[in-house]
């Protein structure tokens, strides 16, 4: 990245979809490629026979539903990132027909000067059904997590460094892509972004990684002495854990990633970024001395040991305090929201 060379992330071969074991690799905490899991696949022998048998293929599971399409100017090089004055956006995303796009691509692919095009994170069930039974993970493991499974497809595009709140498992299927992964602690390197609007519904790191600026963002030279860099082949799977920063480069004229993303935790506890939005509002701005109480607060209930809070108290007397189920989550979402709307 600018010339300065990045850890590898660890490459792991010889594993199949069934045998990948899922929940050892992400307990790990680290990121790994698990090389050529997906080399039988038909998506990955249509991409290295030709983009347009790859284009053919994905348009014969067109579900008939629009999908969201990205289009940025020549200009940005692929990178999908806001105006220059963090205005807006530097593209342009509509609904538009599924084969439509993918023919607008076609058109395009020998065109060094060609727009960048990108159809982002769109759902297999919905959109393409039944391309999962043909190209997808069968392995127990994931499949007791209920994932979501989504397609990517474009030409050349950078998805800028972000978080998403799930673990992630990234199939390479057409073309090559280069990740770029940060562990969670870096976030104070990264420079994030706004909160809203967000190019692509995750905050993003502000930094240009083709060409960082370290005078403007100094601390970037830190969170790369922390990076590792994933280069994939077609056929490659990444697996990482939620929270890990990423930025996503798809390298050649056409490209196509399946991506699955799940927890461990039930449905029915909530999203964290909610508490965060609630925490500007409630905690950031409170004089120092109070920030720190509550940070102990907070160590105490939330960060420590679950049982900490509990176990010297009755079972009858622990409410909140005792293990979380979806009754219990339904009557303290209820008291959240009935302080909130005091």
């Amino acid at each position: 990245m600018n010339g300065r060379p990045l850890r590898n992330v660890r490459v792991i071969s010889g594993l199949s979809a069934q045998t990948m074991p899922v929940a050892e690799l992400i307990e790990s905490g680290q990121p790994a490629i698990l090389r050529g899991v997906a080399n039988d696949w038909p998506l990955v022998a249509k991409g290295r026979h030709s983009p347009q048998a790859t284009i053919d293929y994905l348009a014969a599971f067109d579900g008939g539903q629009p999908v969201v399409g990205y289009t940025g100017p020549a200009e940005i090089n692929g990178r999908f990132f806001y105006n220059e004055d963090i205005t807006g956006m530097n593209f342009e995303a509509k609904r538009v027909g599924f084969r439509d796009f993918l023919r607008r691509i076609a058109d395009r692919l020998d065109d060094n000067d060609a727009p960048s095009l990108y159809i982002g994170s769109t759902d297999l069930d919905t959109y393409l059904p039944g391309i999962d039974a043909e190209n997808g993970v069968a392995n127990d493991a994931l499949t007791a997590f209920a994932p979501t499974a989504s397609i990517w497809i474009g030409n050349r595009t950078t998805a800028s460094a972000h978080f998403d709140f799930s673990n992630n498992i990234a199939c390479n299927l057409v073309g090559r892509r280069r990740f770029t992964l940060f562990p969670p602690n870096q976030i104070h390197n990264l420079y994030p972004g706004p909160l809203a609007p967000t190019p692509g519904g995750q905050v993003v790191s502000m930094v240009d990684f083709s060409s960082p600026d370290f005078e403007r963002f100094p601390r970037f030279q830190a969170a790369l002495d922390a990076a590792q860099v994933a280069e994939l082949e077609p056929g490659d799977l990444l697996i990482y854990p939620a929270m890990w920063w990423h930025q996503v480069e798809a390298l050649d004229r056409f490209n196509v990633m399946i991506n699955y993303w799940w927890n461990e935790t039930p449905r029915f506890i909530d999203s964290p970024m909610t508490t965060l939005l609630h925490a500007l509002l409630s905690l950031r701005d409170r004089p120092a001395g109070e920030k720190e109480a509550w940070r102990e607060l907070f160590e105490y209930y939330v960060f420590g040991p679950p049982d900490v809070a509990r176990r010297h108290l009755p079972q009858h007397a622990q409410g909140p305090l005792g293990p979380m189920d979806e009754m219990t989550a339904r009557r303290l979402r209820a008291e959240v929201l009935q302080r909130l709307n005091r």
